[in-house]
Formats: C-alpha cells, structure tokens, sequence
C-alpha cells in the first residue's frame, strides 16, 4: 500500500502531487497557517500533507494504523527536521490532552465508517479542537452513489497488487443499499494458503445530510466545496469538502 501512497500520479491510496500540493497552498491560505498552527491529522498516511504543512511552520500531529507508512513519514520528518509527532494507532482509539487549531480528515476516510463510529468521530474532534478551531474533510456525493454500479469482477492480482506481493486472485463484489446511499465492495483475496475477506464501506452524502452530522455534534458548517483544494462547489462532483467550526 506505501507504494500506492507515494505513485505521484495516481489517485489510489492518497491523492496525486499536483493536487496535493494545489491543496496544501489552499489550506495554509484559507486557514492561514503558519508557526504556531496546531493540526492533526487523520489517517495521514504517508505523511504527504503533513510534510507539507509542517514545511510551512505548522505543529502536525499524524495519525495512522499503518506502520510501513509512518516510517517512511518519519524518516522525511527526520530527515528534513521538521516538527511532526506521528502516532501509530487507529484513529478511532486516538486521544490526546493536545488541542489543535485544524483537523484534516482527506480522501473520504469520513465515508469508510459506520454511523456511530462518525459520530464517535465528530465527539473527539470536538474535544480535541480549540474553541473556534476547524475541521477539513472530504466524503462522496450522491452522485458518486449514482455512477456506481452492481458489479462481479475477477483477475489475478486485482488493482495491479494493491493487495500483497506476493501472487493473488482477487473476486470484487459490488453491492448498492440505495435507502443507506452506501456502496460495499467486497474483496475475496486468495493467495497461496490464505484466503482473507475485505469489507469496504463508503457513505454518499448530500450537503444537507453531512450538515445534520455536524449539526448534532456541536459544529456550525462554514461552507461546502468541490474538494479539498477549494475549488467551488459543484452538485456534479462525485466527491465534496467540508469546513466545519468549533464555536
């Protein structure tokens, strides 16, 4: 998976450079980061966000469950002695006494988890912010919901190895739930002895739903947009951004 992470053209674990690096110059703008700006990350990955941030003078603060991706993230911190502290645990269990200015949240992570665990979610990052601190987070429209559709696929070494490797056959089952507005693709991975099953979920939303989520948790949404480099806000997008307040 770090391999996918840090493919600088792609968008398949992480987003590519350019849009990355358009992203960081909207954010450090919009939220006017500089020396003294808490953020924390969630699911940072690979660190190419928080790199970037932390460039700009900000505290970072990382967190993700996969290790291979926080070495590789803490050797550029080490390397480029920039003030980043990564934690490696999932950031449903992540808790803190810190407080920050700014929670990323970015490449629809917010989609990936149940209903209870979003809210689980919401309740830390209101504790974790300062009073008038900001959450950034992407998720999946309705319309992204409406382009899928219910699909059988096999192929050796699904998604060009994405899953091991080592040699596989991957079986993707795709599953719409069209009053949940969820997509569940199913992997079955078969390598040679072993079989495992992945689950993945993903949440469409519309402006209004995300809104109530944010609402119920104490947050006042500022403003909706196409992404997480800014761009305007568009019902044709198949993805939008968030920014959320803590009063």
């Amino acid at each position: 998976m770090l391999a996918f992470h840090l493919d600088e053209g792609i968008d398949a674990s992480s987003r590519n450079i350019a849009f990355i690096d358009r992203s960081v110059d909207w954010i450090a703008s919009h939220f006017n980061i500089g020396a003294g700006t808490k953020i924390a990350d969630f699911g940072c990955g690979p660190g190419l966000y928080a790199t970037r941030l932390a460039r700009r003078q900000a505290d970072v603060t990382g967190i993700d469950f996969s290790k291979s991706s926080l070495q590789y993230a803490q050797e550029v911190a080490n390397k480029e002695k920039l003030h980043i502290h990564y934690i490696n645990e999932s950031y449903l269990d992540f808790e803190t006494e810190s407080r920050f200015h700014l929670i990323l949240m970015i490449m629809c992570d917010f989609c990936a988890l149940s209903p209870s665990q979003r809210k689980k979610m919401l309740s830390t990052f209101y504790t974790i912010l300062d009073p008038g601190g900001s959450i950034l987070l992407d998720v999946y429209s309705l319309k992204a919901f409406d382009r899928r559709e219910e699909t059988a696929t096999y192929e050796a070494n699904l998604l060009n190895g994405f899953w091991s490797p080592n040699k596989y056959y991957g079986f993707l089952n795709t599953f719409k739930y069209q009053k949940e507005k969820v997509v569940l693709d199913k992997y079955t991975l078969i390598e040679a002895g072993r079989t495992r099953t992945v689950y993945n979920w993903f949440q469409s939303f519309s402006p209004e739903s995300l809104k109530r989520e944010f609402d119920e948790c104490g947050f006042t949404v500022e403003d909706f947009y196409s992404d997480v480099a800014g761009s305007p806000f568009s019902p044709a997008s198949s993805e939008f951004a968030v920014v959320a307040k803590k009063l």
